[in-house]
């Protein structure tokens, strides 16, 4: 795993940086998606399972208006529900789409067939080793340290060393990656990039609301908390066996251990859905991983990108420190 395997964003998709903005419902819409392209990387639409067709459409236009390929985020069991995701994706013609947190098996023949390049996140080898049969043309390494929603077995580092001995295609590194030494760290492994979610969620261009932009900027590294607290109180439909990492608040607190009750419990499920319209920091989900506590400002999606192009310096550094 030499050179070549840099290369492969770069001969894919045209970009200049390694990095894939990670799909995140709430977070990006057309025009963070569209930023992240316009900058060297490639942006993705995260089409949560509550968006409708048209949604898609619409903020597929603004991401492709940058000119650059994009990519839209699918969840498999959301599609299985939602079929006309699929198709406004088709139409629409991204550059990638991943789906994942599912039976995905059935979408990756007729997107590849439309000329998509398909990926998948795999959160344990066994997703890995499903996501190869299913002939998926890139596998996303998303460990445990990683925001949103996922599985909370594995870190980032083990599974990528792990998926990386188990194939050849191209492996992108999700999960903790907040800046530049983290990117020249897969990339030092062996990884075709980093999948990135969190370094973005404060970004002028994403839609995050003003009071949860601040609870990001304030949190540490030892903010988030795992679990499926917030999907049992969204009754979104999201499978018990993915959770999700966000910022522990008190709703989370007074939740946890009686995710089952609160499935069924309407003044809990109102408090959220409140909670969620006023982005009040205490009552909604704020997703977001590991890598929160290096996030201090407001940039621009290019201010990020261009932190993360510095990963060379590192890599070179630690090549030449080598030679020595």
């Amino acid at each position: 795993m030499g050179d070549d395997e840099h290369m492969w964003l770069t001969e894919t998709f045209g970009l200049s940086v390694p990095v894939i903005g990670a799909p995140m419902a709430n977070v990006s819409g057309g025009r963070l998606t569209a930023a992240i392209s316009a900058a060297g990387g490639l942006g993705m639409l995260g089409a949560g399972s509550a968006v409708t067709a048209d949604w898609i459409r619409t903020e597929g236009a603004i991401a492709a208006a940058s000119g650059k390929p994009y990519g839209i985020g699918l969840m498999a069991w959301s599609v299985q529900e939602r079929p006309e995701h699929l198709e406004a994706v088709l139409e629409l013609k991204p550059a990638l789409v991943s789906l994942s947190f599912g039976d995905y098996t059935p979408y990756v023949a007729p997107l590849q067939q439309a000329g998509i390049v398909v990926a998948t996140q795999a959160g344990i080898v066994a997703d890995a080793r499903e996501a190869i049969d299913a002939g998926v043309d890139v596998i996303v390494a998303r460990g445990a340290e990683a925001g949103g929603h996922g599985r909370n077995a594995v870190g980032s580092l083990p599974l990528l060393q792990a998926i990386l001995e188990l194939t050849d295609l191209p492996v992108l590194a999700g999960g903790g990656i907040s800046g530049p030494r983290g990117l020249a760290a897969v990339m030092a492994a062996g990884a075709a990039g980093g999948w990135i979610g969190t370094a973005f969620l404060t970004c002028v261009e994403a839609q995050t609301k003003e009071p949860a932009r601040q609870a990001i900027i304030a949190a540490d590294e030892t903010a988030t908390v795992y679990g499926t607290v917030f999907d049992a109180a969204s009754r979104a439909g999201w499978p018990d066996e993915f959770g999700g990492r966000a910022l522990r608040n008190a709703y989370f607190d007074a939740w946890e251990g009686r995710e089952q009750e609160l499935k069924s419990d309407d003044d809990g499920h109102a408090e959220y859905v409140e909670g969620s319209k006023a982005a009040d920091p205490a009552r909604a989900s704020i997703y977001a991983g590991e890598g929160v506590g290096a996030l201090t400002g407001e940039p621009t999606a290019a201010e990020v990108l261009a932190g993360f192009a510095s990963y060379r310096d590192y890599l070179r550094a630690a090549l030449s420190d080598g030679s020595k």
